[in-house]
């Protein structure tokens, strides 16, 4: 009885790291969903607009491996996500009130150097605080996706009645209740363990021909799903849809992402010409989604079409992840994952932005999910030359060199 309650004292500790993973998510939410209908009702354009959210992924490049620093430094994830947030909240004030374009992309470079790795920290948060505890990273990770869901469509509501011009006020109040609720966790004096990445790690990835070939073609999956990022909810909108139908879009996007996830942990095979073949069929889906949103006619279409986002996106995901662990050997997998997130994610997100504001400007919304199906498709065809290859050819890494094996089974023997 009395494990038990100390038991339920344990978890009870932890219920703000669930409640900040909720409202941080969300609010990340409400700032990438309706931020961009915020800068069309300010006058800007869809290049300008492309243009100011592509620097975000730019940003980023520079903004994760500076935070990751500084938290391995001062081994207190806690206080190094309570000063992001902080920034995050004293720049979007300047953001919203900025005067001129130059003022805007300013505080927007300031404001994505504390508010993109949001993530990765929170993450880093939730493994620190769970390392010695029987909970798992899913149990706190999964309070994100359902902040992530409800509060987008509680805010496509809330700001119709509102208004656009209010949506300072209600990021600025999210914000504020996230660090709260991370000022009421216990102290926290240990950043959680993470393998390091290696430099020449990066060296032995770039002459893999897997890897760069799945890297081009998730590249060219991935592109499509930016400029869909970006300017969904202006698409919506150019369709008749409300701010309304911008959260339901939202949240039916992730409302069965956890499923989804579930599902392809249990059931997939892990062999990697069954999970190439998989990538082949997850691009196939994304090329079928952006047909979908080029031939919608109206906003509630490209709502219900944003279903497909949980088994596309999260399929991709999960599935690319498992992809890199097995092309490449365990002493290099934190390199070529950091390889996968940086293309997947940065580099493609500002090319997606910035293209995807350009076509939508010059030839409207139809013509950039044509050139998105288009994209998907190559990527489908190439994954799909991969998987043959694969299947009928094999899998034959280059072994490593004496010393990287022994550093491998030292890796693995202490891990």
């Amino acid at each position: 009885m009395c494990n038990v309650q100390e038991l339920v004292k344990k978890e009870s500790k932890l219920l703000p790291l669930k409640a900040f993973n909720f409202l941080i998510y969300g609010t990340v939410v409400i700032f990438t969903s309706f931020f961009q209908l915020y800068l069309q009702d300010a006058g800007m354009n869809k290049l300008e607009i492309g243009s100011l959210m592509a620097l975000g992924p730019f940003v980023s490049l520079i903004a994760n491996p500076f935070w990751t620093f500084w938290s391995d430094r001062m081994q207190n994830a806690r206080r190094i996500l309570l000063f992001m947030m902080t920034g995050t909240l004293l720049l979007i004030q300047f953001v919203f009130h900025a005067g001129t374009y130059n003022m805007i992309y300013l505080a927007m470079i300031l404001f994505f150097f504390f508010q993109s790795p949001l993530f990765a920290q929170s993450n880093t948060l939730i493994l620190g605080y769970i390392s010695d505890k029987p909970q798992h990273f899913s149990t706190f990770r999964n309070w994100g996706s359902i902040g992530w869901a409800v509060i987008a469509i509680s805010a496509g509501i809330l700001i119709d009645q509102v208004g656009i011009s209010r949506l300072s006020f209600l990021i600025t109040g999210l914000l504020l209740l996230a660090i709260g609720t991370v000022l009421l966790l216990p102290p926290l004096r240990a950043a959680s363990e993470t393998p390091p990445i290696r430099l020449r790690g990066f060296g032995k990835i770039v002459i893999n021909r897997y890897v760069i070939a799945f890297i081009v073609l998730g590249m060219l999956v991935s592109v499509p799903n930016s400029m869909n990022n970006t300017f969904m909810s202006l698409y919506i909108t150019e369709l008749g849809g409300s701010k309304t139908m911008v959260g339901l879009a939202v949240f039916l996007s992730s409302f069965l992402e956890v499923a989804v996830l579930l599902l392809f942990h249990r059931y997939l095979k892990r062999s990697l010409s069954t999970l190439i073949g998989c990538l082949t069929l997850v691009s196939v889906l994304f090329c079928v989604r952006w047909l979908l949103m080029a031939g919608a006619a109206h906003p509630l279409e490209v709502a219900i079409i944003q279903i497909m986002h949980c088994l596309t996106f999260g399929g991709y995901f999960f599935v690319g992840t498992q992809v890199v662990s097995k092309l490449v050997p365990p002493v290099h997998r934190a390199s070529a994952q950091s390889l996968f997130t940086l293309t997947w994610s940065g580099i493609s997100g500002m090319i997606g932005s910035l293209a995807g504001g350009w076509l939508f400007q010059n030839f409207g919304g139809q013509a950039m999910y044509n050139i998105g199906f288009m994209l998907a498709m190559f990527g489908a065809i190439g994954f799909g030359i991969m998987w043959y290859w694969l299947r009928f050819q094999g899998h034959h890494p280059k072994p490593d060199s004496p010393e990287e094996e022994l550093e491998e089974l030292f890796e693995e023997e202490y891990r």
